[in-house]
């Protein structure tokens, strides 16, 4: 398997530095190929704009035709070139951040704003459907897995169904659903570390094995049952009334009950 590890933290010396290292230490030690970038030290932009594409004309920018056309005509930065290049390796991409205000640190949403462009990771035709494109379930990076690993302070009561904050997979929705299933990847459950400002020595040791659990389990694990776009519970990007009766809501989007 070959593992694609985006690590979004600023500091190596951090909880989520040992449990990055841990995690690439159990990758590699399965005999698995791992390619790694890691956001911070790479001083990644995070920010589009025209030169993302080669162009430098004082046109208005839309982004969506111009990320394809740039696509098309080979002329994307090399630094979003070379994140495809890994992509293209990669059977399962992992994506490590700590929660910050209910969501990923803003140097990974600025990766995937850069880097899954049109035509690329989304907004490939569907050559079943005329003038529809392959999405949820479908789409430019069908075929590897994702998985998220998430450091978060609260605890997991609090990020529970009936906690305060929220349901952790409700929050994650955008990154599970939005962007993983979105473009085709299978989404896994995140691995989900709670407490993170104040672990024992007792509770890393946990949550180490814990990821390392759900690395070795990566390859067969079973995806989040999200409903496909194409597999008849749809139509016109809303649920039938015989799909989810009586259900409302990000979790009518599951296939069924966990």
């Amino acid at each position: 398997m070959n593992v694609l590890w985006i690590f979004a933290h600023p500091d190596a010396r951090s909880l989520n530095g040992s449990l990055y290292r841990e995690g690439i230490d159990a990758v590699t030690g399965a005999g698995h190929q791992v390619e790694v970038s890691d956001l911070y030290a790479m001083k990644w932009n995070p920010v589009v704009d025209a030169g993302d594409y080669g162009r430098d004309d004082g046109e208005r920018l839309l982004v969506a035709p111009a990320s394809k056309k740039a696509l098309e005509e080979g002329t994307l930065s090399p630094d979003i070139q070379a994140e495809h290049e890994k992509l293209a390796r990669a059977d399962l991409v992992v994506m490590q951040f700590p929660l910050w205000w209910f969501g990923p640190p803003a140097i990974l949403k600025g990766w995937i704003d850069r880097v899954f462009v049109r035509g690329y990771a989304y907004g490939l035709p569907d050559p079943d459907r005329p003038g529809r494109a392959l999405r949820y379930g479908d789409g430019g990076l069908a075929g590897k897995r994702a998985l998220a690993v998430v450091t978060i302070g609260g605890t997991a009561e609090s990020y529970g169904p009936r906690g305060l904050a929220g349901s952790l997979e409700e929050l994650l929705f955008p990154l599970l659903h939005g962007t993983f299933f979105y473009t085709g990847m299978a989404p896994l459950p995140p691995v989900a570390v709670h407490g993170t400002n104040h672990m024992s020595g007792e509770d890393y040791q946990a949550a180490s094995a814990e990821l390392r659990r759900r690395l070795a389990e990566a390859e067969t694990a079973e995806p989040i049952p999200y409903r496909t776009q194409n597999g008849g519970d749809y139509d016109d990007d809303v649920l039938r009334p015989g799909a989810a009766p009586g259900r409302e809501g990000l979790g009518a989007h599951r296939a069924r009950r966990t």
